[in-house]
């Protein structure tokens, strides 16, 4: 078969259908020729290369006509390899289209991956002339169009999302579902009834961007499970694919939204999965290094703000807007909801150190797709200054560690543990009450993807992680966990007691507290990972839910308490609490109490055995009138002994009622009788003023 190749466009990146042919466009700037391979339908054999015939600016293009989607490409580039000079061109490396929709699968490890001779002395020095297309997996051409009927993103305010931290197949292989470890399997009605039935109102995926399995992995017969090694920024991962079709994506996509479930898609645009100067040559680093790329000062290196290598140089033009097109098209094209940024401290940082208004952010604020959906920032990597929280701008939420300890040192009894807890059920005011912040920019976990489940974080004190290869070395070290007694699975019963009533007290303060909750996928139903705390490379039953041995009373008491947050507007508001004076009545919209009812003094914030927190909430001072309104709540966080709670005088016509009590979790709710209230031992209760019946 003839091909010709015409002129094309260049303002069409990537592998672009017209309806009688396909444009083929690629930015490099130092590159001096980039030619097109075109494949067999199997992907095996070349069987054209075409040089693109025209260069506009940066951007190489040209248009084959009567190619069809499903043909199978990539590139070669050429241009100087000079390692020192930061240019790492070679033309014998089939190269990834960074803006290809859909990639036909995973490298296979081979030396002929690398543009330099791996087991010669100067190493990446060197230049490889073997051909790598046989090893590498192919772009193809896709047109991703798909019939969404009425489909309606939901939309769900800040201050009412829950979000559920979900890995694809991790959450689906053992759930008994149609297409199980799919995308399709995630769309099955299981997944749904149980999503919905929870409370969920948005489900952050961990990475589904295509990415690679480690070669070191691979040796160790393990794999890169969670996905952080980004291959491409557009194409959705090969392996939860059913036949190869991105169409199954916008499918899972639309049968989350008809449940009223948002999609968020944890993105890792820090860094690529080419490494360092020692790695592969797959797809940016043969394009043009020295764009893609952060150099360091002697170029033949790079700087490594993130630990996998390399950064992603965000300072260049063109870098910067393939990261924006790939936002906008997993908005535009896949129709996600938001997204969570890996490492977004490397996002903003450039050589002046870590800018609140960088580029990246400035882009994003003022582009009417992206500053819509919901934004959401891991704020540290370990670069220079790297610990950002509370740094991001609007309209950026944040991860908040500091929620997460501070909650796990409340339980465990941890040395003034109190004060913290105070200021986290607050709404992290000091981080996050400035520059016209709202409470729910705070994301509060306990448990994440990365470190101790909800489970393990009762049942172990140190973690276990020799599954790894890593001879335990790799993890969190500092995981303020207590195995309660005995490390690991017990029959003991006052422990597995002990165990679950802390699994109820820690998920208990997470959906009582201002910010907005997300919940690790599986803590729900009792799931652990043996002690793993970093199930990086566990593509087995250490990282996947395990749906058979579900804790239903647990599952139900969480189910409950989601309830009880959606029910209640003082649980969830987007305003801060300062103990202010509200207009409407007078009264204070906080009041920390003591165990007899008098305001907590210094004295008492002071006293290093502090194990009772008990908070009285309102509406915030300056709520407006047309916000939902209720009269108050009051929770009790007691880490302690049993002690007797004098309640707050209630409003004429009120009485306190008793919704919640994770010492009782089965009990229905209860009309307090008077205002003394006999407190369990280590227990949250939360209780609401409501009007007495006539």
């Amino acid at each position: 078969m003839t091909l010709t190749i015409e002129r094309g466009r260049h303002d069409r990146i990537g592998a672009t259908f017209d309806g009688d042919g396909v444009n083929f466009a690629l930015f490099s700037e130092h590159a001096t020729a980039v030619e097109l391979c075109l494949f067999s339908p199997d992907g095996m054999r070349e069987t054209h290369r075409l040089r693109l015939p025209e260069r506009t600016g940066w951007v190489w293009h040209g248009r084959v006509p009567g190619l069809c989607p499903g043909q199978q490409y990539g590139y070669r580039v050429h241009g100087p390899y000079a390692p020192e000079d930061g240019h790492r061109f070679n033309p014998n490396k089939l190269l990834i289209d960074p803006y290809a929709k859909r990639i036909t699968g995973h490298p296979r490890w081979s030396d002929a991956l690398f543009g330099y001779n791996p087991g010669s002395k100067t190493l990446d020095l060197t230049f490889s002339t073997r051909d790598s297309a046989r090893f590498m997996p192919k772009c193809v051409v896709e047109d991703p169009s798909f019939y969404w009927g009425n489909d309606r993103p939901p939309v769900v305010p800040a201050n009412e999302s829950v979000i559920y931290e979900a890995h694809v197949k991790g959450l689906t292989h053992l759930a008994n579902v149609p297409n199980a470890g799919k995308f399709l399997g995630l769309a099955s009605d299981r997944m749904l009834d149980h999503l919905t039935t929870l409370g969920i109102t948005a489900v952050e995926l961990l990475p589904v961007q295509s990415f690679l399995n480690d070669r070191w992995l691979i040796e160790k017969k393990l794999t890169n499970y969670w996905g952080y090694q980004t291959l491409n920024f557009f194409a959705p991962e090969p392996r939860y694919l059913t036949n190869g079709q991105i169409n199954e994506f916008q499918h899972m996509v639309a049968r989350l939204h008809s449940a009223g479930i948002e999609v968020i898609l944890d993105v890792v645009y820090n860094h690529t999965c080419e490494g360092s100067e020692l790695g592969p040559t797959l797809s940016f680093r043969g394009i043009d290094n020295r764009s893609y790329y952060r150099l360091a000062p002697y170029p033949r290196h790079y700087i490594n703000d993130t630990g996998c290598g390399n950064t992603l140089n965000l300072d260049h033009p063109m870098v910067l807007r393939m990261v924006m097109d790939s936002l906008r098209y997993w908005v535009e094209v896949m129709r996600v909801d938001g997204f969570r940024f890996d490492l977004a401290s490397t996002l903003a940082r450039d050589e002046g150190g870590f800018q609140p208004n960088a580029a990246f952010f400035a882009a994003i604020r003022q582009d009417p797709v992206l500053n819509r959906v919901k934004l959401i920032a891991e704020p540290w990597d370990i670069g220079p200054g790297g610990y950002q929280l509370g740094a991001f701008p609007h309209p950026f939420h944040e991860w908040n560690d500091k929620f997460r300890d501070g909650v796990r040192r409340f339980w465990r009894r941890d040395h003034r543990p109190a004060p913290e807890l105070a200021a986290r059920i607050t709404g992290s005011a000091i981080q996050f009450d400035h520059s016209g912040r709202s409470a729910t920019a705070s994301i509060n976990f306990i448990s994440a993807h990365d470190g101790f489940n909800l489970m393990d974080l009762v049942s172990y004190s140190q973690k276990n992680n020799l599954a790894n290869g890593e001879n335990n070395r790799d993890g969190h070290g500092a995981n303020q966990s207590d195995n309660m007694g005995v490390e690991g699975p017990t029959d003991d019963e006052d422990i597995l007691t002990a165990r679950a009533r802390r699994r109820r007290n820690m998920m208990a303060t997470l959906l009582l507290s201002q910010g907005t909750p997300m919940i690790l996928a599986g803590d729900e139903i009792g799931n652990t990972q043996n002690g793993n705390n970093n199930a990086y490379c566990q593509d087995n039953p250490i990282g996947w839910v395990n749906w058979d041995e579900t804790d239903d009373a647990f599952l139900a008491f969480v189910t409950r308490l989601i309830a009880f947050r959606k029910a209640h507007p003082i649980l969830r508001q987007r305003l801060f609490l300062h103990s202010r004076e509200r207009t409407v009545d007078g009264l204070e919209d906080l009041f920390w109490r003591r165990a007899d009812g008098s305001p907590m003094r210094q004295a008492d914030w002071d006293n290093e055995g502090l194990k009772l927190l008990c908070a009285e909430m309102r509406m915030a001072s300056n709520t407006p009138a047309y916000a939902q309104r209720e009269e108050a709540v009051f929770l009790i966080f007691n880490a302690g002994g049993p002690v007797n709670v004098t309640l707050p005088q209630p409003q004429p016509g009120h009485a306190w009622r008793l919704w919640i009590d994770t010492d009782a979790p089965d009990d229905e709710p209860w009309d307090v009788d008077g205002r003394q209230l006999a407190v369990p031992e280590a227990c949250v209760l939360a209780l609401v003023q409501e009007a007495e019946d006539v």
